[in-house]
């Protein structure tokens, strides 16, 4: 698969290329990255990339024309007609970045991997009619500000890689959180005791059925408090009548609790 990344500060990029799975999965071919300095796209002495905004107000706006020519070398150098890379812009007021929509990027596309292309705002923001223009969509990493996109899109090209065939272990990619539609459960590892606390008896059992029911009941608990998962796994028909049964159950000692808290 491979990325472009539009961005002032490229050397970020190192992170993911030189380290950990995405590293690995690099090495191996699996994705590429290329880095575009819009500073490169502009015909001043100083490389202007950023202006005033028009209306007034605080901070700067990145100006269009240099993100718009980085686009277009972008999709010169991939032998690429223009619907076949996709560009994505990273900003707090884009579509919330979804384990689904990350799974859909690492599939092929008509016979080949997709090609994404990540813009990475900077200052106040970015000229609206370059995304009117030439974005396909603005995705968001969470409901907060940072100083810029780059380790939004990090984060991004992280999650993709981690689905490609290849970078992981299958069994390590399906049994992984929001799979099943529900978070992941607790883990532990040795010694069996720590610190006069115990790993769960089921989980030395040996007892596989055991061990499959606890970790499901206790993914149903972890995602308690995210109902819009819990929500969503029910129209995709994900939740069984035991499900249900368990999630009631850990609704109603949540509620016990909270009462004992009051008292």
């Amino acid at each position: 698969m491979r990325f472009d990344v539009i961005t002032l500060f490229p050397a970020m990029f190192a992170a993911i290329t030189d380290h950990g799975i995405t590293s690995r999965a690099h090495e191996l071919g699996l994705w590429s990255l290329k880095t575009w300095n819009p500073r490169d796209f502009t015909a001043d002495a100083h490389r202007t990339v950023d202006d005033r905004p028009y209306g007034g107000g605080p901070g700067m706006v990145m100006m269009a024309e240099p993100l718009t020519l980085a686009v277009e070398a972008i999709r010169r150098d991939s032998g690429r007609d223009g619907g076949a890379v996709r560009v994505v812009a990273l900003a707090p007021n884009g579509t919330p970045l979804t384990d689904a929509r990350v799974r859909q990027w690492a599939q092929r596309q008509d016979g080949q991997q997709a090609s994404l292309a990540l813009v990475c705002g900077r200052y106040e923001g970015i000229d609206q009619r370059f995304l009117d223009t030439c974005v396909d969509e603005v995705v968001s990493v969470g409901d907060f500000v940072m100083s810029g996109g780059e380790i939004s899109a990090m984060a991004l090209i992280d999650a993709v890689v981690r689905q490609l065939p290849g970078a992981l272990k299958e069994a390590s990619a399906e049994e992984e959180s929001f799979v099943t539609g529900l978070l992941d459960g607790p883990h532990y590892t040795r010694p069996e005791s720590w610190r006069g606390q115990d790993v769960p008896a089921v989980l030395v059992s040996g007892h596989h059925a055991d061990i499959a029911a606890w970790r499901r009941r206790e993914a149903l608990r972890a995602t308690l408090g995210r109902p819009e998962l819990l929500e969503q796994a029910r129209a995709q028909g994900q939740l069984s009548a035991r499900d249900e049964k368990d999630l009631r159950e850990f609704a109603q000692q949540g509620a016990a609790d909270g009462v004992r808290c009051m008292q």
